[in-house]
């Protein structure tokens, strides 16, 4: 992933000429902001979920190393950046995904996400009911 240095906003003239709007944090470059993913983590998940995430966000950042499109390389960064800052801040947990973000998905996405929701119920359903034995 290619950084160029017009891409990434300085916070001290975003939103100057709309004094009511919430200044935008500047956006890390790649290697810091892998690093406060994992980070982010390590502080807030637990082991089986950190394991999860790390491996993901492992996986994103290498897939996407190569990307010379400056608009993905900032939307890849921005939604990064917002996800760190949710988890530091713990609303992830109670959090839904915006409607136009699933608007934008693929099938594959969409059905990945799916799996993944069946995958949360299933644990949670094993973590909350002793007796719940899976079908097999």
């Amino acid at each position: 992933m290619r950084i160029y240095s017009r891409l990434l906003a300085t916070a001290a003239d975003a939103g100057a000429a709309r004094p009511f709007r919430a200044v935008p944090m500047a956006l890390l470059p790649p290697i810091p902001l892998y690093r406060r993913l994992l980070r982010a983590h390590r502080r807030k998940l637990p082991t089986e979920e950190r394991l999860l995430g790390d491996l993901y966000v492992k996986a994103e950042f290498r897939a996407h190393k190569d990307i010379d499109n400056p608009i993905q390389i900032v939307g890849f960064l921005t939604e990064w950046q917002l996800y760190a800052q949710q988890l530091e801040g713990d609303s992830w947990k109670d959090a839904r995904m915006d409607k136009s973000k699933i608007d934008k998905m693929s099938d594959q996405q969409i059905g990945q996400l799916y799996e993944l929701m069946q995958a949360i119920r299933k644990q949670e359903l094993e973590d909350n009911d002793p007796e719940y034995k899976p079908a097999q």
